[in-house]
């Protein structure tokens, strides 16, 4: 007894530190992501939209993905707004670099990501950017004249904020925020602390530092795929790893993998590309996260 007695001690107070370090980022994300959701979300997908009478051409690709990561929604809610897009008429290259962008990083997400440093947020907003407007380039070169998406079956979405009283809609969305992400927030931070109890950051350093960095950017990204349910619970985890010695190319690679192969959305996924295309978005997403996470290993 007197031993799971100081375990439990050790593990609290890692837990009580590391909770202490990120709750600030959390509840400040939240509140921002509620703010957007609440009063920009509209106007931000009325400039999409205001998009396809515009002759931007390729270049349309890069407001295309700056809006999908200023776009409050993840997938679930990202996949019916863009259908509602493409009914109207919306390039294919340009949803696709929306809804790759829109996936990977959101401004809710961008916030929590602060607590991992002004490098580590940089690689990711930067990383998801050229993720998307990677997936608009091949969409359009790879599929031009072809039907890449097929949206039967998604309606737009309905919105959750109708009351008429703007505070309470604010609040009420910061409630169904803390009630999404608050589980996943505090099972991140105790996978945390029982990291930073039984997890020797030599061991991990050695797996995932940059003297092992083609090895560790491959199993960083192939990790994501697993581990990856929640944006906020996964930040507890990659502070202390990289805190431990994780190369930023690394957490590069497990920053995109993580969100693009959330299994919990895979399926909608599947259903909007078909089997052929699913694929081929797998493959991507693989390539793309090791590209980045050995580029942010070479430069960094």
């Amino acid at each position: 007894m007197e031993i799971l007695r100081r375990e439990f001690v050790y593990i609290w107070y890692y837990f009580n530190v590391q909770l202490q370090q990120i709750f600030r980022y959390w509840i400040f994300g939240m509140a921002a992501g509620s703010v957007i959701s609440v009063f920009a979300k509209e106007k931000i997908h009325k400039l999409f939209d205001g998009m396809r009478d515009k002759k931007l051409g390729l270049f349309g690709i890069v407001p295309a993905c700056i809006l999908g990561i200023l776009s409050p929604l993840c997938m679930y809610g990202t996949i019916p707004i863009a259908a509602s897009f493409s009914e109207k008429g919306m390039r294919e290259d340009w949803l696709a670099a929306f809804m790759m962008a829109s996936i990977l990083l959101n401004p809710q997400l961008m916030i929590y990501s602060a607590a991992l440093g002004e490098i580590a947020l940089f690689v990711r907003i930067l990383s998801c950017f050229l993720c998307g407007a990677a997936a608009g380039l091949l969409v359009f070169f790879c599929f031009r004249g072809k039907p890449f998406f097929n949206f039967s079956g998604f309606a737009a979405p309905c919105s959750h904020d109708t009351d008429l009283n703007p505070f309470l809609r604010l609040l009420k969305n910061f409630g169904r925020n803390v009630k999404a992400t608050g589980p996943m927030f505090l099972l991140g931070v105790l996978l945390s602390a029982l990291f930073q109890r039984y997890v020797p950051a030599d061991v991990f350093a050695e797996l995932f530092g940059k003297s092992n960095e083609g090895f560790g950017v491959l199993m960083a990204a192939a990790i994501g795929v697993p581990l990856y349910a929640c944006g906020g619970g996964t930040i507890p985890l990659l502070q202390q790893w990289l805190v431990d010695g994780m190369s930023m190319g690394s957490a590069a690679a497990f920053m995109i993998t993580g969100p693009a192969t959330k299994i919990t959305n895979l399926g909608a996924v599947k259903i909007v590309l078909g089997m052929k295309h699913f694929i081929f978005y797998l493959v991507f997403v693989v390539m793309f996260s090791f590209a980045s996470g050995w580029l942010a290993n070479l430069v960094l």
